[in-house]
Order: structure tokens, then sequence, then C-alpha cells
């Protein structure tokens, strides 16, 4: 069994060569400076800054239940949780406007 971190959003081990990142759960622009933050793989974080703005993270999308109900999320981790741990490609569409 591996210890490596479990990445909250897709499910899968975050292995030490894998792309990651922090996430603020709350925006930093948003008043979520000192807030929690959660270690996603680098490709579950673009895609939620690819998905939502800053301020529908602050407002609705603040958990990682909220953000794995969210349609587009809820496709993409089904996508994504039948590639191997350390994968990574560039997001499609690029980020949202903050």
């Amino acid at each position: 069994m591996s210890d490596d971190p479990i990445c909250p959003l897709c499910g899968r081990p975050i292995p030490p060569d894998a792309k990651q990142s922090l996430h603020h759960l709350i925006p930093r622009l948003k008043g979520g400076k000192n807030g929690p933050t959660v270690l996603l793989h680098q490709i579950c974080h673009n895609e939620i800054h690819a998905t939502l703005t800053e301020a529908e993270l602050a407002r609705s999308f603040n958990s990682i239940a909220a953000l794995q109900q969210h349609p587009r999320l809820s496709a993409f981790v089904k996508w994504v949780a039948k590639r191997p741990p350390s994968f990574h490609k560039r997001t499609a569409g690029g980020r949202r406007k903050r």
C-alpha cells in the first residue's frame, strides 16, 4: 500500500513525481488567503479553475463535495479516474477569468 496522499477530488493517489498543487477552497482573492487548502493533482486543480470563476468558487463551490457535484467536474472525475496517478495533460479551454 502506498503512503502517497490521495487527491480528494478524483480519489487517485498523488505520487511524488505527479504534478500537484494546493487549492484554496475559498479563493485567496475572495478572502481565503489563510483559509483551508487541499492538495490536488495539477490536472484536477486546472480543471476546477477552467470550469468555475473565483466568485463561483467562493459562493457555491467551496468544498470538495460541492465541486464533485458540478456536472462538468463530475464528468471530469469519472474520466480522469481511469488514468494513471501521474497522468497530466493541458486542460482544454484554458482558465476562466478571475
